[in-house]
């Protein structure tokens, strides 16, 4: 799935989806964006669409973990941190959300609203309000979620 606030470069798949970054994670992959560019379109499409469903997830990390070592020859690096997993929690907004909204000016996310969100929608907003992320989509995306 590619977003609507992504279309800048969804033709090409010339950066990293929110999509395959929440993949990433669930893997404990880290992917750089110098070995995302040595696939090809059709690994990059099926990075993006593959599921990971239950049984799956462990199959799509095998894939991965085979691309970057045949397309760009290197061994796979595997996150060291637990990634946050703000994001599964449906139930309140979190604080590194609501303090970008504030800086930014924006409208609040209610927390109604964001229980109403998708885990990808919701990954994809605590992505574009993490310190030293560029998050400039940030307002096309709370736009696009109905925020």
């Amino acid at each position: 799935m590619i977003f609507g606030f992504e279309r800048d470069f969804a033709d090409t798949l010339r950066c990293i989806p929110m999509s395959v970054r929440m993949k990433l994670d669930e893997c404990g992959i880290k992917l750089s964006l110098r070995q995302w560019s040595r696939f090809n379109y059709e690994d990059r499409y099926e990075l993006c669409y593959r599921s990971t469903e239950s049984d799956t997830n462990e199959t799509y990390c095998h894939f991965l973990e085979e691309l970057i070592r045949t397309r760009a020859n290197e061994e796979p690096v595997y996150l060291t941190q637990a990634q946050s997993i703000e994001w599964k929690d449906g139930r309140s907004v979190p604080i590194c959300l609501q303090k970008q909204v504030i800086e930014k000016a924006l409208p609040p996310v209610r927390p109604e609203k964001w229980r109403t969100l998708t885990p990808l929608q919701r990954f994809s907003l605590i992505k574009l309000c993490r310190s030293g992320h560029e998050n400039h989509n940030l307002p096309a995306a709370l736009k696009e979620f109905d925020l």
